[in-house]
């Protein structure tokens, strides 16, 4: 650069004010927002530890349940009749919880709350409505955990998925173990009926 050449560039230069240091920490690539997988293990952590009284788990990895498969299952002493019932769509829901936009944490929350409030209640079938998942990171996720929930959570005696009218493979209904309450007008209502019959 000749003399000439840097006169004119102090010219140029000279009511150029230098910037002050900057103290802001730009993130490390690293940093960046969480992966679903580090969310689920983050998740599955605190579930582990049950300090909240709530049973339901998240492990990191659950059985895989697609946007649009049809699911069920009927646990120990529950009669086939029943069972068929519940399959058809022919117990009228209760009580509905709709969990569209809900995180998974905030959803295993608000899926133990509803089925404990149900069960007090003496509800015997609910609905929970979760969404099929299609554009999810993972397709099915949230209806995957709530499978996984109905199947651990001994309150539920069966669950199916509901008929197309009440949502199909985006709900599911879930039949309630009885309460003690209601165990105890069973057993009255069919001691009264006992009696009658006896005394006919």
């Amino acid at each position: 650069m000749s003399s000439h050449d840097e006169d004119l560039f102090r010219q140029e230069m000279a009511d150029v004010v230098p910037q002050k240091p900057d103290n802001r920490v730009t993130p490390a690539p690293s940093a960046r927002k969480d992966t679903l997988r580090e969310q689920l293990r983050r998740a599955a952590a605190v579930s582990d530890q049950r300090q909240d009284g709530n049973p339901l788990t998240v492990p990191e990895q659950v059985e895989s349940v697609g946007p649009h498969d049809i699911v069920g299952l009927k646990k120990n002493g529950v009669q086939e009749g029943v069972y068929r019932k519940l399959r058809l769509g022919k117990y009228e829901a209760q009580d509905v919880l709709d969990l569209h936009r809900v995180r998974l944490m905030e959803a295993r929350q608000q899926v133990h709350r509803f089925l404990v409030r149900a069960h007090e209640q003496g509800l015997r079938a609910v609905l929970i409505s979760h969404g099929k998942g299609q554009h999810s990171e993972r397709p099915g996720l949230l209806k995957s955990y709530v499978m996984h929930w109905l199947e651990e959570f001994d309150l539920v005696l069966a669950f199916h998925t509901a008929p197309q009218n009440r949502g199909g493979t985006g709900a599911t209904y879930a039949l309630l173990r009885k309460n003690s309450q209601s165990r105890q007008k069973n057993r009255e209502f069919f001691m009264e009926a006992g009696k009658n019959n006896r005394s006919r």
